[in-house]
């Protein structure tokens, strides 16, 4: 069960025009930068192709060439090549943001999508969950941000409170 094979579907998935953009996100994406943890998932943000005469995104198209390809559905995961994935719209101007600037990797000759640490970060933050403050942490410890680009991203998405709080409970004293 290689993440290399899971990515190169979601890859012919965009090849084939059933999604516009897309980029990983979550604990797959930050192993890129930190030290591996364990993860259940594979979280892929997407940008849904949309549909001229309608407003609404819909992600049907996407499950149904995905289920013709012989991928089953298991709650809300998509098993693909024995990794669960999760499709994700942006939840925000943050991760619209991450999505549009994620980077390119080669995996073992697999070209994969994304999100860059600083942007990782910033989400981390802003979600504010236990573990996300972890990852946080871990992202700081390790030298992994670029502070110039991570600050950029902050002030941007209105996040120096919740930094300046962060700091306050971790990083001082």
């Amino acid at each position: 069960m290689k993440i290399q094979e899971a990515i190169a579907v979601i890859n012919q998935i965009q090849a084939d025009g059933i999604i516009e953009r897309y980029a990983t996100g979550g604990a797959v994406a930050a192993t890129f930068y930190l030290e591996p943890v364990a993860t259940i998932d594979l979280e892929i943000f997407v940008l849904f192709k949309a549909n001229p005469n309608s407003l609404i995104i819909n992600p049907q198209p996407l499950y149904d060439y995905l289920i013709e390809r012989g991928c089953t559905m298991e709650g809300e995961y998509v098993m693909i090549a024995g990794w669960p994935v999760q499709f994700l719209p942006p939840t925000g101007a943050l991760v619209e943001e991450a999505l549009e600037k994620a980077i390119n990797l080669d995996i073992e000759g697999v070209p994969m999508q994304v999100f860059s640490a600083e942007h990782l970060a910033s989400i981390a933050l802003q979600t504010g969950r236990a573990k996300d403050k972890a990852r946080l942490l871990q992202f700081i410890e390790e030298g992994a941000l670029d502070v110039e680009q991570f600050q950029s991203i902050l002030i941007r998405h209105q996040l120096e409170e919740p930094w300046q709080r962060f700091e306050q409970q971790f990083l001082q004293g």
